[in-house]
């Protein structure tokens, strides 16, 4: 399937206002050819709006967008040859499988005979062949996330746009879906867009991520540096869990109440507000006869909770300086048995190669 290549998009200064609220704020994006990208973000920070304006079913104030060497901004949704998975799927209860699959190649002209073929290819790449005479409300929501799917790609576009497909999904079967979808994008190569408000499904699927807030994109990178190196503090506290301890940066060097950290990356010329960001899983419980060494920063504080969460825990700590931080590790009976008290001092271990430090306003790409 698809057979045409996949195509780049480039986004260029889109604005989207209503009244005084900007929607989308003069954004720049290039998402390119074949590649999966996200756009994750809050509700109401514009990234259903951004993937309206590439579907066509939002028309921006100002700014391009262009299909490979075409521009798109002024053309119907129709016009655009995109597949469109909505939401709520947005599938005819009146037809069965094969006919909301099919639906697409019909509004092309397609012959019927032409049309049996690829519907039944697509239901077949979506590991529901024979179900082409189901009707909608004998499946699951699972299997009506698949039928969409199946609409989309029936008529080979070579960009596929995805508004939130797994939302209404349970867990499980969210995460399941999650594997399959980048299995199916990477069998079929085409451009994918995807929306989520859901960092951890972000972080799975896609090649590139592109944070939003407030109508603007404020870091696109890849998963792990969205995750390791966010670009402000709204990328680092959006993106997973972190405590951020103020500190004092001068003469090239960082200080966490008068304790100079040792970073991951150099101070060199970093100015105003910074913070140390501080993830769970990176933090250790340093031993009381232990002598950390060189390049570890230590965090003395004491135990304020503990939360059993199954396969890991998660212990609060609220340091010297009066701020909270939290622990993560896994239950082994080991582990599990080193644990302090709740009330017990405690000593935390943070390496410097994974102490990096985040301004306390907004940064852009």
């Amino acid at each position: 399937m698809n057979r045409g290549g996949a195509l780049p998009i480039s986004v260029r200064k889109i604005t989207r206002t209503y009244g005084r609220f900007h929607a989308l704020d003069s954004v720049d994006l290039e998402v390119r050819s074949g590649e999966f990208l996200t756009l994750l973000g809050p509700s109401g920070s514009g990234k259903t709006t951004l993937l309206m304006v590439l579907a066509g079913f939002n028309r921006p104030d100002s700014g391009s967008v262009l299909f490979g060497d075409r521009e798109v901004v002024r053309l119907a949704p129709h016009k655009r040859d995109v597949g469109m998975v909505f939401q709520s799927y947005a599938l005819f209860p009146h037809m069965d499988v094969a006919g909301n699959i099919g639906f697409p190649l019909r509004l092309r002209g397609v012959a019927r005979e032409v049309i049996a073929g690829r519907v039944e290819r697509a239901l077949e790449t979506v590991k529901l062949a024979g179900y082409g005479s189901r009707r909608i409300d004998q499946l699951s929501g699972g299997q009506r996330q698949r039928v969409a799917l199946a609409r989309a790609i029936v008529f080979e576009p070579r960009i596929l746009l995805m508004d939130e497909p797994l939302s209404a999904l349970d867990k499980q079967l969210r995460e399941h879906m999650q594997v399959e979808l980048r299995q199916l994008h990477e069998l079929l190569g085409m451009t994918t867009v995807y929306v989520t408000h859901d960092q951890r499904e972000a972080l799975t699927m896609s090649d590139r991520i592109a944070v939003i807030d407030k109508g603007r994109i404020m870091q696109l990178d890849t998963p792990q540096r969205i995750y390791e190196r966010p670009s402000c503090r709204f990328v680092a506290e959006f993106v997973g869990e972190s405590a951020f301890l103020p500190v004092n940066v001068a003469a090239g060097t960082a200080t966490f109440d008068g304790v100079p950290l040792t970073l991951g990356e150099a101070v060199g010329s970093m100015g105003g507000e910074m913070f140390l960001m501080v993830r769970p899983e990176k933090l250790r419980i340093l031993p009381d006869d232990l002598h950390p060494g060189a390049g570890v920063n230590v965090l003395a504080g004491r135990v304020a909770r503990f939360i059993y969460q199954g396969e890991s825990y998660v212990l609060d700590v609220e340091l010297a300086s009066g701020i909270a931080v939290s622990v993560r590790g896994m239950t082994s009976s080991a582990a599990m048995a080193a644990l302090p008290a709740v009330g017990q001092p405690v000593r935390l271990g943070l390496d410097g190669h994974d102490a990096f430090l985040v301004p306390a306003g907004e940064a852009t790409p």
